[in-house]
Formats: structure tokens, sequence, C-alpha cells
């Protein structure tokens, strides 16, 4: 099943899914955009799109192009591209990024880094 995510660039569609009341612990690479609806601990690599849905549980090391998040992470980020976060988020970590949207009410617990263009 794929599904159109209005928050990508070039109307990439989701390809991958870890739903909600579904646990993964371990290392997660994807092409696309993947969206992470339940819970995860581990490390996620990839260039391209990463979105944790509202509700979400992650603690990882994560490196991608871009992240999208709208649930609970703790751990560290680093984006090529940006780094959005968006209510009702929660924060705990370090983010190392050229571009980071933080909406109001978001709950950040962090040190930003950024750069004109992050290190991955």
């Amino acid at each position: 099943m794929r599904t159109k995510l209005s928050a990508t660039k070039d109307n990439q569609e989701v390809t991958g899914v870890l739903d909600q009341g579904s646990e993964f612990d371990g290392v997660l690479s994807f092409e696309g955009a993947f969206r992470i609806g339940g819970t995860f601990k581990g490390k996620i690599f990839s260039d391209d799109i990463l979105i944790i849905g509202e509700g979400a549980e992650v603690s990882a090391e994560i490196e991608v192009g871009t992240l999208i998040l709208s649930g609970n992470f703790e751990g560290s980020v680093k984006a090529k591209d940006r780094v959005e976060i968006h209510y009702p988020a929660v924060f705990r970590g370090n983010i190392q990024s050229p571009s980071l949207m933080v909406a109001d009410g978001v709950v950040f617990e962090g040190v930003s880094q950024m750069n004109t263009e992050a290190q991955i």
C-alpha cells in the first residue's frame, strides 16, 4: 500500500510503514519515504524522508535526508536537507541540519547545530 504524503517533495509516496501497535528494535535503511507510527529503537539510515507520526515512540540515531516529526523522539539526528518538528512532538536529543523548523507548542530539549550542509 502506498500513501500520498503532501509534506514530501516531488509528491513522493510513502513506501514503508511501521504502524501503531508495532515494535521494532534494530537497524533500518530505506529508499523513498518511510513512516513510523509505532515504537522503534535502534539506528535509521536513508538519504530520503523519515516521518515519525503522532503517537510514535522513537529512540534512535538517525541519519536521513529529511525528518518530519510529530511523535516522541529521543536520540540524535543528522539530516542532509531539513528537520521539521510539528506539534504535539516531544524532542529530546541533538540535531545537526542545515534547516530546522520547530512549531509552536513543541517540547524541545536538546542542542541544535545548523550548518550550511549537514555532514553525514
